[in-house]
Parts: structure tokens; sequence; C-alpha cells
């Protein structure tokens, strides 16, 4: 459990960081949008899909890792 949750973690870092990369390539006031008020990435993506459309379905891949993580960590808890 502990092994999915630290691969859906890294595929999330990871590509988070890649489109905060792109974010400050558009602009400043992007970046920083992005990485300090909430929300604002997910309009990021939105309005420049065309550059984010690959790290957001590649970050999209960490989920099903976490979820089967947390599910594992709370069978094996009851």
């Amino acid at each position: 459990a502990g092994i999915l949750l630290f691969v859906g973690f890294v595929i999330l870092l990871f590509f988070g960081i890649r489109i905060l990369i792109i974010a400050f390539r558009k602009s400043f006031l992007w970046g920083l949008g992005c990485l300090l008020v909430p929300f604002v990435d997910l309009i990021f993506v939105a309005l420049h899909w065309n550059e984010t459309r690959s790290p957001f379905l590649k970050c999209l891949l960490g989920l099903p890792f976490l979820i089967a993580g947390l599910w594992l960590m709370e069978a094996s808890s009851t």
C-alpha cells in the first residue's frame, strides 16, 4: 500500500511541476497564481489545453495508484 501511495504521489508531483513550469513560461503571474491560489491551475490547464494536455493527462495516471494505496491501507487496518 505504501509503495502504491509513493508511486502515485511521485507521478502527481512530477507532472504537477511540469504544468507549473509551463505556467511560469507563459507569464510570471500565471505561475504565481498556479502556485499560490487554489484551482487557478485547473483554469490555466483549461485555457492552455494544447500545451498542458499531455502533462495533465499523465498527472491523472497517478490517481489510481493513490486510490488503490489508500484502499489497501484501509482494508489492512480493519
